[in-house]
């Protein structure tokens, strides 16, 4: 958390807000991230040029933000590449469990006042945090 400061966390979450809002008033539709990449995989010709564009914004907004400020995010270095294949199968395999995604439940679903993300947030980030702890003080990793 050395790069943390309220001005990045607020612009930050204004922006996510924005985003969903406008998809939300424009499509109609809730911006869930494994939702949307479902629907583009699944859902044949209906709704795939909006999908697709949405994930494309994505993956660009990240780019460009990287090349304006390439030192803001400096990603950490070493870590078992069978750890990191296992947490990418873990958050998969939670997503499809949970019937859906950290931004879907997160934040659209909890601004709903939705019951199953509120439950499903609360499950995610405690897990999270019990990941951290016995990562980084049972395991060793990442220190």
């Amino acid at each position: 958390m050395e790069n943390f400061t309220p001005f990045s966390a607020f612009f930050g979450g204004t922006l996510i807000g924005v985003s969903i809002l406008l998809l939300l008033l424009f499509n109609g539709r809730m911006a869930g991230i494994s939702g949307i990449m479902n629907g583009l995989l699944t859902s044949g010709n209906t709704g795939r040029s909006w999908r697709g564009l949405f994930l494309v914004g994505l993956i660009l907004g990240g780019l460009l933000f990287e090349m304006l400020i390439p030192d803001f995010y400096l990603p950490r270095q070493n870590y078992p590449i069978l750890l990191v294949a296992l947490g990418g199968f873990l958050v998969g395999f939670g997503t499809r469990l949970g019937s859906g995604c950290t931004s879907g439940h997160g934040i659209c679903g909890m601004a709903q006042l939705s019951k199953r993300s509120i439950v499903a947030t609360l499950t995610f980030m405690f897990f999270g945090g019990l990941t951290v702890y016995g990562t980084l003080h049972l395991l060793g990793v990442g220190q």
